[in-house]
């Protein structure tokens, strides 16, 4: 088996030949490429034909209380991003954009997945400075961050329902 972690390339124009790997695994990735259907087709080129795909994406938001109440929070313009996160609401979308991509044998299947932490204000924190959501905090002084975060943890707190709170 060869993994090629250490190669980087563009999901759109994957940099090896065709029919190169048994396996090929995109978590949580699909829903933020330019070009999902490309990416798919990409994907699939490198795989041989006996080869298997796993993809994960985020469900509807709807039905992620804590991301919800997030995206409630940063109100609708500034919440954009995550909610592109969650733009999989139909595994029949899914399930097309895999077909035309002509993998066979396409089973979408949700699965349930709990990720705790230890606030609100560490959710926060995390979604504001370690993913994609980090633009939104793009030239402002620390102090500023601090405030901005704070603000989004407390108002993401009052939208969240007592279940889901931990502090």
């Amino acid at each position: 088996m060869r993994c090629v972690a250490e190669l980087m390339g563009s999901a759109l124009d994957l940099p090896f030949p065709q029919d190169s790997f048994d396996v090929a695994l995109c978590q949580l990735g699909l829903q933020f490429f330019p070009d999902q259907g490309r990416a798919l087709r990409e994907m699939r080129r490198v795989l041989r034909i006996t080869g298997r795909a796993a993809l994960s994406v985020y469900s509807p938001i709807e039905r992620t209380p804590g991301a919800n109440a997030f995206a409630l929070a940063l109100g609708a313009d500034a919440s954009r991003i995550k909610r592109g996160e969650h733009s999989f609401a139909d595994g029949a979308r899914l399930e097309a954009l895999l077909e035309d991509a002509e993998f066979g044998a396409v089973d979408v299947q949700p699965v349930v997945q709990m990720i705790t932490f230890p606030s609100v204000l560490d959710y926060v924190r995390f979604q504001l400075l370690a993913t994609p959501m980090t633009v939104l905090l793009k030239d402002r002084s620390e102090l500023e961050r601090q405030e901005i975060i704070s603000l989004v943890a407390s108002k993401t707190k009052t939208l969240s329902t007592p279940a889901m709170l931990n502090d």
